[in-house]
């Protein structure tokens, strides 16, 4: 891709990850931070196959002239996701739907930074039109222990809903919030939907996937 975009002239955008950061020591986690990565874990294939693509990004702009533009996407949720993509807001949510347990890994302390998908839409579309390279965090600061985000799905869903709690993954990261000060400082961004209003409608859309068929079917019967 930044083959073709050096051939032809385009602007290049790499979605990057705040998993670059690993489990950081710094804490929330800036842009100049180079984070804290186990090359040969788990999850090393993903933290590092990103940083090794902003490393060609920047190398193609800096020996190419290649116009590139770097965003790190802190977890984002929303409509449209895939049910059972294994991430913790659709596990959540599908669980709490279907009237299963809440499966939480660990003791549930460790904290994520969740931000709605319309809000990340706008800060790539910030990012593209504008003119500084990056990299750009990209994520809403509202910071949620696991615990906390099950609590939210239950009181959005189930208040009944059990939580389970199992083993933790390898090297998952204790800690992950975004400092967005650069982005609000450039690009004049910065995330608008908090979690509880997010999170109703993308249980709309969940549950009109999950039990769609059902009511469809029911209603033609009667």
């Amino acid at each position: 891709m930044l083959g073709l975009a050096k051939r032809v002239g385009a602007r290049f955008l790499l979605t990057s990850t705040s998993e670059v950061y690993g489990d950081p020591l710094q804490h929330p986690q800036v842009e100049t931070y180079w984070g804290n990565v186990n090359p040969i874990g788990v999850r090393s294939c993903y933290d590092e196959g990103k940083r090794t693509a902003e490393t060609l990004t920047m190398d193609y702009h800096r020996g190419a002239g290649v116009e590139v533009r770097i965003a790190r996407i802190f977890n984002t949720y929303g409509p449209r996701m895939c049910i059972d993509d294994g991430r913790v807001v659709s596990n959540f949510v599908a669980q709490a739907l279907r009237k299963e347990p809440l499966t939480v890994y660990g003791d549930g302390k460790q904290t994520r930074s969740f931000q709605y998908v319309s809000d990340l839409v706008e800060g790539l579309m910030r990012l593209m039109e504008g003119e500084h390279v990056g990299p750009f965090n990209l994520g809403n600061p509202g910071e949620f222990t696991m615990l906390e985000l099950a609590q939210v799905v239950q009181e959005t869903i189930d208040p009944t809903a059990k939580i389970e709690f199992r083993p933790n993954t390898e090297d998952d990261p204790h800690k992950r919030k975004p400092d967005i000060s650069k982005a609000k400082e450039l690009l004049g961004w910065e995330p608008k939907v908090p979690l509880r209003k997010g999170l109703p409608m993308m249980v709309t859309d969940f549950s009109q996937r999950i039990f769609g068929d059902h009511k469809e079917r029911g209603s033609t019967a009667s």
